[in-house]
């Protein structure tokens, strides 16, 4: 039988009972829906959290942290002198495989104010190290400097969210050369980093833009930390976006000198305290990943005196939870939308075998004026073919549009339309309407002529 024109009988055929078809392709159509909406929620989360962790970094990004030393060093454990600036010197003159490293200390709660400007927000001290490290961008100047550093230089740089709230009535001030006050010391902005925004909300924010003046005032997004006020539009951009937008970061030396120059216990001052919040570095090649743990691990064994009251924090198992996660929703909603597929070739079935019991006697003409049985078997296979690939293209066309309701009613990950789960829906959907027109086929190719000829 020739093919096409088992094309044109089947779509004959859809064509004549078209409530009746659409019936049987309905478990097509939202089989084939859920999958690829499944497919692209999965990604759009994969996606969010991947994104995420690059904003922490990465996993090319590892902190030192503390622990608790083993209990046979627990007797001389305070000849360590714990997490100092003197162990990010080290790695940086010994350590070939990393490539950036940098000592941290933090001010929570600082008073930053500008003429009558003032609220609280939190202060980094670091290296320069410390923007490549955790993936900032400067946007406008320059990054800190070894200079400043050395010189224990009174200058910062600010993140947008700083700056949209030092300066409310200038959305777009360049505070480059401005002085702010941290806890009432002056500084100079010599930096500002890039707005940071996840995609859905710059995608939001580019909308707003274009909206009349009206519905664009609707979706002026709050500063950091909730303060009322415009800026750059978009939402508020999800925790580590805020936290990178609300950063200030100035040179650790400055930090120390400044801000933490003692430490009172009641009464008395126990003298400087240079002790880190954080101690991080990024490793080179993720390829030497364990060489360079290696390489770090002994370096930092040595200036802590061979004490181990440290541990290294690295993403790589949130890296393979995240991939974990991500493979066993796609496989359970996997799962879940081939039921509904299955569901939909068993109708397909139904169906078919209806569609032959009206059309015997048609069966039983075609076989008497010369079809053979594979004639008669080709032609129902390829109605049932069509009929997989018509509800496979509605059902992509559905999943569409609600992927569309997903994202207006919904400020969390977008679904990302990949073009592999687009192919892998519809082959489902065709192979499904492949096998569903097997059974009815050859039922019907197996019909007597005779015995055809006679029914009805």
């Amino acid at each position: 039988m020739n093919l096409w024109l088992g094309l044109l009988l089947g779509l004959k055929e859809i064509s004549s009972h078209k409530f009746r078809s659409f019936l049987t392709m309905l478990g097509i159509i939202l089989g084939v829906a859920s999958l690829l909406s499944m497919f692209s929620l999965t990604a759009g989360m994969a996606k969010g959290m991947r994104e995420y962790m690059q904003q922490v970094g990465g996993i090319e990004k590892v902190g030192i942290i503390t622990q608790d030393v083993p209990i046979e060093q627990e007797g001389y454990a305070e000849i360590s002198p714990g997490r100092t600036v003197a162990d990010a010197e080290a790695i940086l003159k010994s350590a070939d495989l990393v490539s950036y490293v940098t000592p941290v200390s933090e001010l929570q709660s600082c008073a930053i104010t500008r003429a009558n400007q003032l609220f609280r927000s939190f202060v980094v001290g670091a290296w320069p190290d410390f923007v490549p490290i955790n993936k900032h961008e400067v946007a406008r100047g320059r990054n800190l400097s070894l200079m400043d550093v050395e010189n224990a230089q009174h200058v910062c740089v600010i993140g947008d969210g700083i700056s949209q709230r030092l300066w409310p009535e200038l959305p777009h001030f360049n505070p480059i050369g401005q002085s702010i006050m941290l806890n009432g010391c002056p500084f100079t902005v010599v930096g500002e980093f890039t707005h940071y925004e996840r995609e859905e909300d710059k995608r939001r924010r580019e909308q707003a833009a274009k909206a009349p003046p009206v519905e664009r005032d609707r979706t002026k997004r709050k500063p950091p930390g909730g303060a009322p006020g415009g800026g750059r539009g978009g939402g508020s951009g999800g925790g580590m976006f805020d936290r990178k937008n609300a950063m200030i970061l100035i040179p650790i030396s400055t930090m120390f000198y400044e801000f933490k120059s003692a430490s009172v216990v009641g009464l008395v001052d126990q003298g400087p305290n240079y002790k880190l919040d954080q101690l991080s570095f990024q490793v080179a090649d993720t390829a030497a990943f364990q060489q360079t743990m290696n390489q770090v691990q002994a370096i930092v064994g040595a200036t802590h005196r061979g004490i181990e009251d440290f541990t290294f924090d690295t993403k790589q198992e949130w890296f393979d939870t995240i991939e974990e996660s991500v493979q066993s929703t796609r496989l359970s909603g996997g799962m879940i939308a081939g039921i509904s597929l299955l569901v939909g070739g068993i109708g397909i079935t139904n169906i078919m075998l209806a569609s032959i019991s009206e059309r015997i006697r048609e069966i039983g003409v075609r076989r008497a004026v010369g079809a053979k049985g594979r004639d008669i078997f080709m032609q129902i296979v390829v109605e049932s073919a069509v009929i997989g690939f018509i509800g496979g293209v509605l059902g992509l066309a559905a999943s569409f549009g609600i992927m569309k309701i997903l994202v207006m009613i919904s400020d969390k990950n977008a679904p990302v339309v990949e073009l592999p789960a687009v192919l892998i829906s519809f082959s489902f959907a065709l192979i499904i309407g492949v096998v569903s027109g097997f059974y009815p086929a050859i039922k019907a190719s197996r019909l007597d002529p005779i015995e055809a000829l006679r029914y009805g």
